[in-house]
């Protein structure tokens, strides 16, 4: 299956921290801490005080922190990137699998 964004809903954030594309940002414009809410997945790289596009809620195209099973519920690791939910907030819900750390997944965003 091809990975595909399908964004309803982009908005446009000021970076406070250095982002890379394809991980999770916060509305802040910094990088989550470990399963905490966030705003949606930057679409480029940005430097600090960048403007970046961030989906907001659809579908998006994010790096993976772990192995993530097809249709399992998503939460940010500390870099950013999708993991398996267990205690923090629910962020995603994934269309396709990773099979390890670093590979590209497609994720639904949930409004957090």
């Amino acid at each position: 299956m091809a990975l595909t964004s399908i964004p309803v809903l982009t908005l446009t954030i000021k970076a406070t921290a250095a982002l890379t594309k394809q991980r999770f940002v916060t509305l802040a414009g910094a990088v989550p801490a470990a399963g905490a809410a966030v705003a949606g997945v930057a679409r480029t790289a940005a430097a600090i005080g960048d403007d970046v596009a961030v989906d907001v809620l659809g579908t998006a195209v994010i790096e993976a922190g772990a192995a993530v099973a097809a249709g399992a519920a998503i939460e940010s690791d500390a870099s950013g990137r999708a993991i398996t939910a267990t205690t923090g907030v629910q962020v995603a819900r994934t269309r396709t699998a990773a099979a390890a750390a670093g590979e590209a997944l497609e994720i639904i965003l949930i409004p957090n």
